[in-house]
């Protein structure tokens, strides 16, 4: 299965953008949405998919957060 993944933009260079996920930085083709600086992003197998409100990053970050938690619970 195959995900797509919550970030922030950090900033743009051409069609590369550099995007935040919890702290760990990487680039990502911007090239198929137009993006800026500070929006959240859905990123899958290193291009940016959508664009997300507000609202919407907050929620999938809180979600995959949770999801994280519990898989580590599993492995204890």
């Amino acid at each position: 299965m195959c995900v797509a993944l919550p970030g922030r933009v950090v900033e743009i260079e051409g069609t590369t953008a550099v995007v935040d996920f919890q702290g760990n930085r990487v680039r990502a083709e911007a090239g198929l949405v137009c993006v800026k600086p500070g929006d959240s992003v859905l990123v899958h197998a290193g291009c940016i998919l959508q664009v997300l409100s507000e609202e919407e990053g907050k929620q999938l970050t809180e979600l995959f957060e949770e999801l994280e938690e519990a898989a580590g619970e599993g492995n204890n």
